[in-house]
């Protein structure tokens, strides 16, 4: 069948078959497909959609378009397991979580992403550790998956390039904000990894990619359905987004709240919520758990014996990190300016604007405004203030990490715009929004 034929069918809201659509990749990742091609179909599923058959075909052709990893559960000695974000504003989760599944006896080989706008990346926050390399070979990443348990790493040149040369066209077409589109981005990369169990964490609110609930279950539903229907057994959560989660957002400064959640130092209650929760759905999934309180103890063990703390160590060693990271942060860029921010009021934090937060990041330059800009991973932001927080003359709005005075400025002014400040105080909510099954 002819391109343009493909294309035309589902401009016209006809439902593809599994062949067409396989057809229609094959030529993506054989560059028999021209851009104007790829942007067509693209724009044709914006406006028309896609039956979750469609969608489960394009993800697995997407997935069968490069190399296809396989573990054998029965030598690594436990199930293949990983846990996905569509993003949001001071969000480590993957950092914390897959050493703390690897202690259990989980395997996490965890294919990450870059930040996107507003949203911090895992790899970018890796970055910021020196000798930490997030695009080893094939060869070190298995190898860093059997010693530690768990290795997250960047997308390979052979896994779902398809997807890779599809997403760069949506990228630059108005078409990135397709629920069956963004569905098979994600899931056809987690599949050629190869796994058995899949936790997927859904943001909502002012700081997620996806703003509204309406739009975070139409998300989180397609990802559940496609995957179980791709054979990936997977759940679920959609968490709040209206505040940054944990108290820092940057690239090192996440890595050092990383290092304090594992050993202990300091742990954020929402954050910490949302970590056990994502984590209980891996053991459970993988069967490393009968029930969800049987899995939250599990994890908590992890944490209180150090194991957690133990693996993400040995992880940043095999991926060519330092061996003492976690005693030694001296391999964790700092930025030279630091200054605290502070209201033009006393009074209860009541609103955030979070996406407002990761932009203030980014205008630091902890983030990328153009794709080849090249990240400052010392800057951020630490001691954020959430809702219901009180801030005065002591207690700031947030610690700024720049490098220079005028940035930091400049991001002073940025924050004091993303804080509503008034007497009320909020309601206190679970991050934990809804589990989708």
């Amino acid at each position: 069948m002819l391109t343009q034929e493909i294309i035309r069918k589902k401009r016209d809201r006809a439902t593809l078959s599994e062949a067409e659509i396989a057809t229609f990749v094959e030529r993506i990742t054989n560059d028999e497909a021209s851009p104007e091609q790829i942007a067509a179909f693209g724009m044709a599923v914006f406006l028309n959609g896609m039956e979750t058959e469609e969608t489960v075909a394009l993800t697995l052709a997407m997935r069968d378009s490069g190399n296809v990893m396989d573990w054998d559960a029965e030598t690594l000695g436990g199930p293949v397991l990983d846990k996905h974000s569509t993003g949001g504003v001071g969000d480590k989760v993957s950092l914390m979580l897959a050493p703390m599944v690897a202690a259990t006896g989980g395997f996490v080989p965890m294919i990450s992403g870059r930040g996107l706008g507003h949203t911090g990346g895992t790899l970018d926050k890796l970055d910021s550790i020196r000798g930490y390399e997030t695009a080893p070979s094939v060869s070190r990443f298995r190898r860093a998956v059997e010693q530690a348990g768990c290795a997250i790493i960047g997308q390979t040149e052979d896994l779902a390039p398809a997807d890779r040369r599809f997403y760069a066209v949506r990228d630059v077409t108005a078409t990135v904000e397709s629920i069956p589109l963004i569905t098979a981005s994600i899931l056809s990369k987690k599949l050629a990894a190869g796994l058995q169990g899949l936790a997927m964490d859904v943001k909502t609110g002012s700081g997620a990619f996806m703003e509204t609930l309406d739009g975070s279950r139409a998300l989180a539903r397609s990802i559940v359905d496609v995957a179980n229907g791709a054979g990936l057994p997977a759940t679920a959560i959609i968490t709040d987004m209206n505040q940054v989660l944990g108290h820092s957002a940057g690239n090192a400064v996440e890595v050092r709240e990383t290092i304090d959640y594992l050993t202990g130092e300091r742990r954020d209650d929402r954050l910490h919520e949302v970590v056990i929760a994502l984590g209980a759905e891996m053991l459970v999934t993988g069967g490393l758990a009968p029930d969800r309180e049987s899995a939250r103890e599990k994890l908590l063990r992890t944490l209180a014996s150090g194991a957690a703390a133990e693996r993400f160590e040995r992880m940043v060693s095999c991926l060519g990190g330092p061996t003492h990271l976690l005693r030694d942060t001296k391999a964790l860029a700092k930025a030279t300016h630091v200054v605290a921010v502070h209201a033009d009021r006393t009074g209860t934090v009541t609103a955030i604007d979070t996406r407002r937060i990761g932009l203030a990041v980014v205008e630091l330059g902890g983030g990328r405004q153009r794709a080849e800009d090249r990240i400052d991973h010392s800057v951020g932001l630490t001691e954020i203030a959430g809702l219901g927080d009180t801030v005065d003359g002591e207690q700031p709005l947030a610690v700024v990490h720049a490098k220079d005075e005028e940035d930091a400025a400049r991001a002073a002014e940025t924050l004091k715009q993303a804080f509503s400040i008034g007497n009320g105080t909020p309601d206190e909510a679970s991050p934990i929004i809804e589990i989708v099954t």
